[in-house]
């Protein structure tokens, strides 16, 4: 009983995690990865396609991403999709070949960029608190249906505790980690 409430929130805990991962990785730092443009999606057929659905994404140097359509007739619809994103990118077509050169970050910019960093950062601490807070509530309810003893639910709430102090200093170390990507020139 009181490892399985252990383990789901340790799941869930990890979940939180790579969550947080995945937001980072979307928060550019002024190198080309492919992952900046998982968010756009573009008209295929009628149907709302991812744009890695549609062409071929990949990096050509360092600050610059090429896009290979499947399809001739995509070339226009990827641009405008690109163009009507918020990232801030100007694609340049060159034939069947898209190419977006990243501009550098201003300091202003990469500012702005921490803070979104640690208001996601911020987000990840929350949802594992309140993971926290289910695993308590479902020791306690175990405690009141006599399910446990009293010291069985104090040492599985100090179990959770434990698991929510290490996963909010892997919060911690990756917050770190992405400001000090995003501050370094």
């Amino acid at each position: 009983m009181i490892s399985d409430i252990q383990q789901g929130a340790a799941t869930r805990m990890g979940k939180s995690i790579e969550a947080l991962k995945h937001e980072f990785s979307k928060i550019r730092t002024g190198r080309a990865h492919p992952s900046l443009l998982d968010q756009i999606t573009v008209s295929y057929y009628g149907n709302e396609s991812a744009l890695s659905q549609v062409a071929n994404i990949a990096v050509e140097d360092a600050r610059t991403l090429t896009i290979t359509p499947w399809e001739k007739n995509m070339v226009q619809v990827i641009e405008k999709a690109i163009l009507k994103s918020d990232l801030g990118l100007n694609p340049a077509t060159n034939g069947m070949v898209i190419r977006i050169p990243l501009p550098s970050l201003t300091e202003e910019r990469r500012r702005s960029l921490v803070k979104v960093v640690k208001n996601e950062a911020e987000n990840g601490r929350v949802a594992i608190r309140n993971i926290r807070r289910d695993a308590n509530a479902e020791i306690k309810d175990a405690l009141k249906e006599k399910l446990v003893s009293e010291d069985e639910a104090h040492s599985a709430e100090d179990k959770i505790q434990k698991l929510t102090d290490q996963y909010v200093k892997e919060v911690e170390k990756l917050l770190e980690a992405k400001e000090a990507d995003l501050l370094s020139i």
